[in-house]
């Protein structure tokens, strides 16, 4: 039987921490026999987990001779990781145990050098401190999870459950894994990336910025045809000078900012109103429907139609 423990450390998610008590508990073979062993482990005898304290029957003694071992997020993301713990992930990773993370449990992952060289994810709000933290890891804030071989990642939330059910059809085949996924409720596989959950109030405006009057501008006129050139003469600047000081006060270029805000403005639409796809695409400022669906699934990872079945 397939081993997994589940590291709690010190202010633990519980949402995190239950995923994959839950998904593997439950999973069972064709025969009916259970398909997975969970042991809970703690860094210590008492952890506090936000609204109650958790003492697990296992200490990290625990982690020994698991087939696979889950790191869930954590509220305190950035706090150092124990010597101890460090040493019990590296000391696993040595003899072959498979290591993942749920959410903000890829920072403490990452704090152990298991990351460096990597592709990893982490929940939405986090990647850019995760990227800033570790720079020897390539941070991919899009995806649901990450798959190295022996090293996953995952982001937040119910990402983690999308984890818990691509490591079960690499361990028992994709039937054990559709069987587990209707238990939890859950499709075996979903469209796109954590890109289509990011918030969609307007693309990023630097306070206080001396571009804040343009952004605004260009927010208030995202259905207009506008080229750099109409952006440029609003700003009463040359197009060289406007692309320059969109990358200084934006990082990104003056119709990549547009773009994105088309699309932030389009998620609102989808999932505020009943307007078919081709009359937002007008709203937002694309020439055809086709270059709205394009650009659209090139930004959120999922059609304007399958977002709007998730969201509306």
């Amino acid at each position: 039987m397939h081993t997994v423990a589940v590291l709690a450390l010190d202010q633990v998610i519980p949402f995190d921490l239950s995923t994959p008590i839950e998904v593997f508990t439950r999973t069972r073979l064709p025969d009916g026999r259970p398909g997975y062993q969970v042991r809970v482990c703690a860094e210590q005898p008492e952890i506090d987990a936000g609204t109650f304290t958790l003492r697990a029957p296992w200490g990290l003694d625990g982690l020994r001779g698991a087939d696979t071992i889950i790191v869930p997020g954590t509220a305190t993301p950035a706090a150092p990781l124990a010597p101890d713990v460090g040493a019990a992930l590296r000391a696993a990773a040595a003899n072959g145990t498979r290591i993942a993370s749920i959410c903000s449990g890829t920072f403490p992952l990452a704090a152990t050098g298991l990351l460096a060289g990597l592709r990893a994810t982490t929940h939405w709000t986090a990647t850019d401190l995760l990227a800033a933290t570790h720079p020897d890891i390539e941070v991919d804030p899009d995806v649901l999870y990450v798959d190295n071989g022996q090293i996953l990642t995952s982001a937040g939330a119910a990402a983690g459950l999308d984890l818990c059910l691509h490591m079960i059809r690499r361990d028992y085949g994709s039937a054990v894994a559709a069987d587990a996924a209707r238990l939890s409720v859950m499709p075996l596989e979903r469209e796109g990336g954590q890109a289509q959950f990011v918030v969609h109030d307007h693309a990023p405006t630097p306070q206080g910025s001396t571009l804040e009057p343009l952004l605004t501008w260009l927010r208030d006129n995202l259905g207009r045809d506008l080229t750099l050139a109409d952006i440029a003469t609003q700003a009463g600047t040359s197009t060289r000078t406007l692309i320059r000081r969109f990358r200084e006060q934006t990082g990104t270029t003056p119709l990549q900012w547009l773009h994105r805000a088309r699309v932030r403005q389009a998620q609102h639409l989808l999932e505020t109103t009943h307007h078919s796809v081709e009359r937002i695409a007008t709203q937002v400022g694309f020439g055809s429907p086709t270059a709205f669906r394009d650009r659209f699934k090139r930004t959120t990872g999922v059609s304007p139609h399958t977002y709007r079945r998730t969201f509306s």
